[in-house]
């Protein structure tokens, strides 16, 4: 599944869908002088740059070369890190069932059952204030509406987002609420 975009222009939401879509409906905009579009990411509200290029034209920077096959056991997918612990934290690592990396991925999936949902609304919030960050950054009451979530305050966020385009204040309160 390809990830989903949302491009703004002065603060009006143009397009949503994957970058092929956004790509065409802001080449179609976009021929008209007007104000740099922002694009962002659903899933996280971040910032994204798509080409815009017409379909067909060549790109101007060279392909990725090709992944060259690493070590390990790419088909568990598997990805090798590496980890800081004092001694006596390895000691106890080393004592457990299966050794250190069945420990750590048996203490990791309990965390995340246990503090999923604080988690999810964390990445929610964060997700919102990145969308708020690039779509209204300096926009009147910012810093207030920026500090609302993370305070638990909807109702002061709902005021403040009240004063800004409509659909900026649509999709921070849909990455809220997501």
């Amino acid at each position: 599944m390809l990830p989903t975009l949302t491009a703004f222009v002065d603060g009006v939401r143009i397009a949503s869908g994957d970058a092929v879509q956004i790509a065409a409906a802001l080449r179609d905009r976009l021929s008209t002088p007007e104000a740099p579009p922002i694009l962002l990411s659903d899933a996280d509200g971040r910032p994204v740059d798509i080409d815009l290029r017409a379909p067909g034209e060549a790109p101007t920077a060279a392909p990725a070369p090709p992944a060259r096959p690493t070590r390990g056991r790419p088909r568990l997918g598997v990805v090798p890190r590496e980890v800081t612990l004092l001694p006596r934290h390895w000691d106890w690592l080393a004592a457990q069932p299966g050794g250190a990396s069945a420990a750590l991925r048996r203490l990791v999936d309990d965390a995340r059952k246990t503090n999923g949902d604080a988690d999810r609304l964390r990445a929610q919030r964060e997700t919102a204030y990145r969308a708020m960050s690039a779509l209204a950054g300096d926009a009147v009451g910012f810093e207030a509406a920026a500090r609302a979530p993370f305070a638990g305050d909807r109702d002061g966020l709902d005021a403040i987002l009240a004063t800004w385009p409509p659909d900026v204040a649509a999709y921070i309160r849909a990455r809220l609420d997501a």
